[in-house]
């Protein structure tokens, strides 16, 4: 089947979610990849908002969290001193996911402020996102592979990734490890290079691509793996039951 290179992120990042995760989410596309994770193969995953939504069922997701529209057929509602204060810094939230503005070859984050001809422009900031990338088990970033976005150095550090190439738990961070997840590649620190490396680069896109999109020097082995394509019923659910909203402009 065809398929947009949004739904194979949806699908690629939904994948990264395992039943019975408790996964606490931003509106756009990691909400949409919740969703499908859990009307696929993790049916007992549990999804979380930061204002203390659990589970919600809307088709129509408004202008954002504090949208009401967004909380709509949700199985429970409680705050966010419970879900971002006793849950996440009590680390009971296995992922953390969200979108950015921009990340580093270390993984830090960027939802703050970006520099557009020289001047710079503000964005809505942290929210949550510094505690979710400081605290969750493990973290997922989803974005466009740009150069702009996909950077040797943040314009300014949300959320803090590994810092310098150290163990994030040398730094006092009990985040674990960080998966970005783009349109065209998987990467993922690594440890041994200290910065970002490639895990797959998806269908149809050449290794080529992938460097000269990046911000920072990519070494990209020619038998790099190839990201799984959507199965036809990833992308029939996806299709049926995940609002388009959210991923379908999300890029």
């Amino acid at each position: 089947m065809k398929y947009s290179k949004e739904e194979l992120m949806v699908v690629t990042g939904a994948r990264e979610i395992k039943d019975y995760d408790k996964v606490l989410v931003g509106i756009g596309l990691p909400m949409a990849c919740a969703i499908l994770a859990k009307l696929t193969h993790a049916p007992h995953s549990v999804i979380f908002f930061e204002n203390g939504v659990v589970d919600p069922k809307s088709t129509d997701y408004g202008v954002g969290l504090a949208d009401l529209k967004a909380w709509s057929g949700a199985s429970y509602y409680t705050g966010t001193l419970e879900v971002m204060g006793y849950m996440l810094h009590g680390g009971k939230f296995d992922v953390g996911f969200v979108g950015v503005l921009e990340v580093d070859m270390y993984g830090n984050v960027n939802s703050t402020i970006v520099e557009v001809n020289g001047k710079p422009r503000h964005f809505t900031g942290s929210g949550g996102g510094n505690d979710i990338v400081s605290l969750a088990r493990k973290i997922i970033v989803i974005t466009r592979h740009e150069k702009r976005k996909i950077k040797e150095k943040v314009f300014y550090v949300t959320s803090p990734g590994y810092i310098g190439g150290r163990d994030r738990r040398e730094v006092g961070l009990r985040g674990g490890d960080i998966v970005v997840i783009t349109d065209m590649a998987v990467l993922k620190f690594n440890k041994n290079k200290g910065k970002m490396d490639v895990v797959s680069i998806h269908p149809g896109i050449k290794i080529e691509e992938v460097i000269n999109n990046t911000g920072f020097p990519l070494e990209i082995p020619s038998d790099v793996p190839t990201t799984p394509e959507p199965t036809e019923h990833e992308l029939k659910v996806l299709r049926e039951k995940v609002p388009a909203t959210l991923y379908s402009k999300s890029l």
